[in-house]
This record gives C-alpha cells, structure tokens and sequence, in this order.
C-alpha cells in the first residue's frame, strides 16, 4: 500500500510539474529514460516551414535532430506526411534502418534508396524515393508532421517500400517517438 502511495504522489508531483500541453503519442513498449524530441534549424514546431523546403523552392528536405533516443533502439525510422491533402494523408517522406546513433539529418538529402550508414528511403506519394516537399493546392496551409520512431529492432523492408510497409513492420518495436509539425500554405 504505501508503495502504491508513493506512486501516485510521484505522478502527481511530475503532473503538476512537467506536463506539457500536448503530450506525445504513447510508446508501445514502456516508458525510456527521458523523452525523445525532434527539432529543426529550419522552423519550430507549429511555425511555417521556409519555401526552400518545398515544391515552390528547392524541395530540398529540412534539417532535422533528436535527442532522448532508448539505449535498448536498435535503429531509427522516419515518416512525414500531410493528413490535410485533399485525397487523404499525402506521404512526403519516408525512411529508415538508421542507426540509434545518428543524431540528425542534414539539409537537402539525396533522392535515392540507400543512403550512407545503411539508411534507406522508400517511396512518397508521388511515387518517387526520398523526400518530397509540401505542395497544397491553393487555400488554407496545410500540416506537415516528422515523426521520429524509436525501435527496437532493424527493419528488413525492400527499396520501394511505402509507409504502409514501413508501419506494417514497426509493429509492436516503437519503443518511443516523436514529432515535429510545420506547415505550409499557397
């Protein structure tokens, strides 16, 4: 009993202390050491992502960096995707078997299946391997999410995988993740 006791004033000290307003999606497999973020140089998160980064620009992908990776993540996979696109959720970008290790990507990565570090990237919704830019039609900006998954295993997925694959084969590895979101409009 008191242990039980103990726990919920610690939750409750950590509650009134360190809650955000917009918690991150849980994790299928416990909690980690501290929580993982994503960020950019390019824009923060919520803010306008720079026409460099789009399909008006260079379309080249922004510059992202994470912290807080599980020491148990045996590789990293990433997927952004637009859940405003008027034929349902458009896949800008997505990647993975990177290793746990990487702490970032830089600015304007190639637009091939394999990359540097054993990295691989599928196809977007146009389809074409690598990132490609936010691109809405005219009107109200549109949300483009990064999310970062932690996992604890290396995926075995073939070079024209799409985000479905890629989800498919996370299943049940996500041992943490996390997400920046930035938005573009024309």
């Amino acid at each position: 009993m008191r242990r039980l006791t103990l726990m919920v004033l610690s939750a409750l000290v950590f509650t009134a202390c360190g809650k955000t307003e917009k918690p991150l999606p849980k994790a299928e497999k416990g909690a980690t050491e501290m929580a993982m973020v994503i960020t950019s140089a390019a824009f923060t998160d919520g803010a306008a992502i720079p026409k460099k980064y789009t399909c008006d620009g260079q379309d080249a992908s922004p510059p992202l960096a994470w912290t807080g990776v599980p020491a148990a993540a045996k590789s990293l996979a990433l997927i952004c995707d637009d859940p405003d696109a008027p034929m349902g959720t458009w896949v800008h970008w997505v990647l993975w078997s990177m290793p746990p290790s990487t702490p970032a990507l830089p600015e304007g990565m190639p637009g091939v299946a394999q990359l540097p570090g054993g990295m691989k990237q599928g196809l977007n919704s146009w389809p074409k391997t690598g990132y490609g830019g936010p691109c809405p039609p005219p009107g109200k900006p549109h949300r483009y999410f990064f999310k970062l998954y932690a996992l604890d295993s290396e995926l075995n997925l073939g070079e024209r995988s799409n985000k479905s694959a890629l989800e498919e084969a996370m299943k049940g590895h996500v041992l943490a993740q996390a997400q920046i979101m930035g938005t573009y409009g024309r």
